[in-house]
């Protein structure tokens, strides 16, 4: 037996909740810097820090990704009807 689990053995978790989710509403009811530059986007998140509304990874600018990277705001949730998830860009976890 290892002495230390493998990798793909360990329990990812994120720590971040506690310190980064307010209780926040959507600034928008699109991408933020979508609307602005009229461009499009295929889904929406919102950071649960301050409720900024970025378009996904799979839209072409990655507003939701460049808006973590710039303010360090770890945690989006789906702002798409019917999804109720979140994600940590930290610990690359759903919550």
């Amino acid at each position: 037996m290892e002495p230390f689990p493998l990798e793909d053995e360990m329990a990812v978790t994120c720590t971040h909740v506690a310190e980064h989710v307010k209780k926040v509403k959507p600034h928008t009811k699109g991408c933020e810097e979508c609307l602005k530059s009229g461009d499009t986007w295929l889904h929406l998140r919102m950071c649960l820090e301050c409720g900024h509304v970025g378009c996904c990874d799979s839209s072409q600018n990655r507003h939701a990704r460049a808006h973590f990277h710039a303010t360090q705001h770890p945690l989006i949730q789906s702002a798409e009807k019917g999804e109720n998830w979140k994600w940590c860009y930290i610990d690359e976890v759903y919550l």
